[in-house]
């Protein structure tokens, strides 16, 4: 339960430092997308089912908040949380690339989905306009807050994971 409840604290925050923070910090018009580090971070920490509940709650904040329909962002958070949690296995606490990199994979992701599903549908072929002024910036920026926020959701994981196996060998 501790943990759910933390998590949730964590996109909530997430959430508001997307929407507050970075949406006055912005870089070339960009801002991070904060809510993909802490959907692929959960996903590739905790397995398939806890990246797409991240997903899922992070997805929904959007669509509620600032989504045109709703589902969209849900769909496209709770697949990103599901893809980085198949890497589940391949994670390691001490290994950062590998984190940098499958988030820097989501963010070209969501962005290329948003690209197809807003603008090349709508008849706006600006892709090489929208590589090199939003996904490419955003993705640099994302980048950037993950070597700081990364850090940040690893250290409450390993605590959380430390005290649910001290827990655990109580039980046992």
């Amino acid at each position: 339960m501790k943990r759910k409840i933390i998590t949730f604290i964590f996109i909530v925050a997430a959430f508001l430092l997307q929407s507050t923070v970075f949406g006055r910090l912005t870089f070339a018009d960009v801002r991070p997308n904060i809510m993909i580090v802490v959907t692929a971070s959960f996903g590739f920490m905790r397995g398939e089912k806890g990246g797409m509940a991240v997903g899922f709650a992070s997805g929904l904040f959007i669509d509620v908040f600032w989504g045109g329909v709703l589902g969209f962002y849900t769909l496209i958070y709770t697949v990103i949380g599901y893809l980085n949690g198949t890497f589940h296995r391949m994670f390691f606490d001490d290994d950062i690339k590998f984190p940098l990199v499958l988030i820097g994979i989501s963010d070209l992701i969501y962005s290329s989905v948003g690209y197809l599903c807003l603008f090349m549908l709508q008849g706006k072929f600006i892709f090489p306009y929208f590589l090199g002024h939003v996904m490419l910036p955003e993705l640099v920026y994302t980048i950037l807050i993950t070597l700081i926020l990364y850090q940040v959701i690893l250290q409450v994981n390993r605590r959380l994971e430390a005290e649910e196996q001290r827990s655990a060998s109580r039980f046992v």
